[in-house]
């Protein structure tokens, strides 16, 4: 018996060799696309034909059109050269935008806290002067010696002694008397009286060591002459604390204990900081060796600069938006100037506003907190201890006050974003690729774009958060159409 194969219709076998050759072009793919996509590419170009009056001028250019390319690969050296860091590429965020005005400031010290000034107490001759101009010091630490020459202290303190010897003296005659007395040998009018005149050496003596205490004496130093006998000459003046006053305050006389400024050679230690004790800068030393002062006479200032104060000047116009920013307790930010570009610092608090305008300037006065940091802090070979601080006073910059915010926005640096012609763009990361994203820009200011979160880009999408005009003019060099001589800069 023979089979006969059965006869299909023409219908179905064009359906089994279109699967065929369907198959067979996959499997091949590789070998026949790359060729073919070129040919096809070659051949449009060829017969794409330039405008007339239009040809290039260009002559590596052959006739080519510009095909603008949309995306750019950039390896990591690439990366690191537009300063893409992981800083830099980070996925996009819904936040909350101020939009603000921007007034000038400067950096001001705090009025009673950022500096001290060290007066003499008392009249006298300067015999040593420790402290040293730029110098740091801390609370306690021994800045000036004086030989007292304040008469009234003298006399005050001979007088005090005096009345001291004058009651031991009647103590003990009474003591005599009262034993005369029992024994019948004298009337008890003459140890009557010896009693009165102990009451008013008593008095008098109260009287003295008030006198004493006004001077700037304390209990414990007018006890030291009595116990000792001996008069206070030598007066040491030391850094004093801005916070914390107790009795360590009293005048550093003669017996008194003291630190050193810096430290010696014969190993004296200096005062450890802590968050009680911070360190005062030495400045406006104005006295020297030999130099008689006054009661009350500077000499020197100290200053602390830990806690400054911004004080930004606005005008007429703006006095209701800082006032209304005041009243919601928004947070302010400090744009400063630099050689390598503005940094700013965000989030700063409005310490208070003004209550009159100037006559003159007709700007309104407010103030904002700022927090300094040390950034330099060196001891030399003498031990002398030198800070340099972040930020100085009579240093300018920019506030940003805002007038209203916006919820829910998608925020990104001002280098984020790149115009070309009407569009805005922004650049999305997508492997070791960045493809050019045109954007709808609601907002810019100095800083910062608002960008419309109308699905251009996602909250998520990882984006370039700076370098955006560097990636665009690559694009352009790509596509063949030449970079602008001429771009990012103005004559």
């Amino acid at each position: 018996m023979k089979w006969k194969l059965p006869k299909l219709p023409w219908s179905s076998i064009r359906i089994v060799v279109g699967i065929a050759l369907l198959i067979a072009a996959g499997v091949t793919y590789s070998m026949w696309w790359p060729p073919l996509s070129k040919w096809i590419d070659h051949t449009l170009i060829s017969r794409r034909k330039a405008p007339a009056g239009e040809e290039s001028s260009d002559p590596h250019v052959g006739g080519a059109p510009n095909v603008e390319a949309t995306s750019l690969m950039l390896t990591p050296q690439s990366r690191l050269n537009l300063g893409l860091t992981d800083e830099y590429l980070k996925p996009v965020e819904l936040t909350t935008y101020s939009r603000a005005i921007t007034v000038p400031a400067v950096i001001v010290p705090k009025p009673g806290r950022s500096q001290i000034v060290v007066a003499s107490p008392l009249n006298g001759v300067v015999t040593h002067v420790h402290a040293v101009t730029g110098e740091a010091v801390l609370p306690g630490e021994l800045l000036f010696e004086i030989r007292l020459t304040y008469e009234d202290l003298v006399e005050t303190q001979t007088l005090y002694l005096k009345t001291l010897s004058e009651l031991e003296v009647e103590n003990r005659e009474i003591t005599r008397l009262e034993q005369a007395t029992q024994s019948g040998a004298i009337s008890g009018k003459s140890l009557l009286e010896r009693r009165y005149a102990k009451e008013k050496l008593e008095a008098h003596l109260r009287s003295l060591r008030e006198a004493l205490r006004l001077h700037g004496l304390s209990d414990r130093q007018v006890d030291a002459i009595g116990n000792d006998g001996k008069l206070l000459r030598d007066l040491k003046v030391i850094a004093p604390d801005i916070d914390h006053h107790d009795e360590s305050e009293e005048l550093r006389l003669s017996q008194n204990p003291y630190r050193p400024v810096s430290l010696t050679s014969s190993g004296m230690a200096v005062l450890q900081e802590s968050e009680n004790h911070k360190p005062l800068v030495i400045e406006d030393l104005q006295v020297h060796k030999g130099q008689a002062v006054m009661a009350g006479e500077k000499l020197c200032a100290l200053s602390d600069y830990a806690e400054l104060f911004i004080e930004g000047k606005a005008f007429e116009q703006d006095v209701p938006v800082i006032a209304n920013a005041a009243q919601r307790g928004w947070t302010v930010d400090a744009v400063f100037p630099g050689v390598s570009g503005a940094t700013s610092v965000t989030s700063l608090k409005l310490a208070f506003v003004g209550n009159s305008i100037d006559p003159d300037s007709r700007t309104l006065s407010f103030f904002v907190d700022l927090p300094n940091q040390v950034m330099r802090d060196e001891t030399n070979s003498e031990g002398q201890r030198h800070l340099s601080w972040n930020y100085r006073v009579g240093q300018r910059l920019e506030l940003r006050v805002p007038v209203e915010q916006w919820e829910n926005q998608i925020v990104v640096p001002v280098d984020a974003v790149v115009q070309e012609g009407a569009d805005w763009y922004v650049f999305q990361q997508n492997g070791v690729n960045f493809s050019r994203v045109p954007v709808h820009v609601k907002h810019r200011d100095q800083t910062s774009a608002v960008v419309a979160n109308d699905g251009s880009i996602f909250p998520g999408d990882v984006i370039a958060l700076k370098s955006a005009h560097q990636m665009q003019m690559a694009i352009k060099n790509k596509s063949g159409g030449g970079a602008d001589p001429h771009a990012g800069h103005n004559h």
